[in-house]
């Protein structure tokens, strides 16, 4: 079915008004510092850059938005540090940049010492995963500004300045090569939550043998081999697949994407646009659909990419016509 009985913006997620809300709070933004350690960039990529002469450092932050209640509904919060992590680190490979270190920031309105060791059994396995520190964090207790808990993160990344990958070197005829996501990630749970509470449960089975709950909390995955395919292969970019889902290409340059051979679409997302009468492009622009991160490269690197990743694999080509389109469809 796809008629759009359910959309992320009546879910409360309005991607287009988000994207000028963004942009009004970044135009306000126009200080910037002298001296040494400046800047490099623009504000808008999946991480801010800083100089520090012949290495570049980089800050990312990010949260577990509403996947909290789905772990609230499950009590098991024993992963959701993992999304914290990935959804931080994940935004630094995007540039070739090495995670090093992270800061977790907790606000709550009441404090559980038990969600709060599972939540650093997720957060100590992330960090593991992406071979990097957490050397602090916050905690806050909000009663009347906070309604539960909300997790999120800084991650700060490291590389030479030589090495850094922003896609500027993106051209026409380059390969898209799409890497499987583990499920829905960290990104479009308002839609999803909604459609599973108004067309199920949280234990309905899928053909798989999962209940929903067990697959919209499954971790988000960390890719953390990207250090190994860039130092393997030419990369002239990378995209790392969240909230807006193929609208996350358009951050990397001017040029157009076209998907013609998309990645299979795992049962979870399946199942969220048959119960909730969603189209096609209504999923493509909220959800990863089983696409989570992403290789731009010259077509000769797409061997060594698939020998260090083998579920890789090319899913479209970049266009100099601008735009991202899906089998010619447009996704805006």
């Amino acid at each position: 079915m796809t008629d759009n009985r359910h959309t992320y913006r009546d879910a409360g997620v309005d991607i287009d008004l988000e994207a000028r809300a963004v942009r009004a709070l970044i135009d306000s933004l126009t200080y910037q510092r002298t001296g040494a350690f400046s800047m490099l960039g623009k504000v808008g990529h999946f991480a801010g850059l800083i100089d520090c002469g012949p290495f570049v450092l980089a800050l990312a932050v990010d949260g577990v938005g509403t996947k909290m209640l789905v772990a609230d509904e499950l009590r098991d919060w024993s992963t959701v540090g993992i999304d914290c992590i990935a959804m931080n680190v994940n935004d630094l490979y995007v540039m070739n940049l090495e995670p090093v270190a992270f800061v977790d920031y907790i606000a709550t309105d009441a404090l559980s010492p038990e969600k709060m060791a599972q939540i650093g059994q997720g957060l100590n396995e992330g960090a593991r995963l992406a071979n990097m520190n957490i050397v602090g964090g916050e905690t806050a207790t909000l009663k009347g500004l906070v309604n539960g808990l909300d997790l999120a993160g800084t991650c700060l990344g490291v590389q030479k300045k030589e090495r850094l990958v922003n896609g500027e070197t993106i051209v026409p005829g380059d390969v898209i090569v799409g890497v499987p996501s583990s499920g829905i990630h960290s990104n479009g749970l308002t839609l999803a939550r909604r459609v599973v509470e108004d067309c199920a449960s949280y234990d309905t089975l899928l053909p798989n043998g999962k209940t929903l709950g067990e697959e919209l909390l499954t971790p988000t995955r960390i890719y953390h081999e990207v250090l190994r395919v860039t130092e393997a292969c030419e990369i002239h970019g990378m995209c790392h697949v969240t909230g807006g889902g193929l609208l996350n290409f358009k951050r990397l340059t001017g040029y157009g994407f076209s998907f013609t051979d998309p990645l299979a679409v795992p049962a979870i997302f399946a199942w969220l646009q048959e119960a909730g009468g969603i189209s096609d492009v209504e999923m493509y622009r909220t959800f990863n659909m089983g696409m989570g991160y992403a290789f731009v490269a010259p077509e000769k690197s797409v061997a060594a990419i698939r020998a260090i990743i083998p579920d890789a694999r090319v899913v479209g080509t970049v266009t100099e016509e601008p735009g991202v389109r899906l089998k010619g469809v447009e996704i805006k």
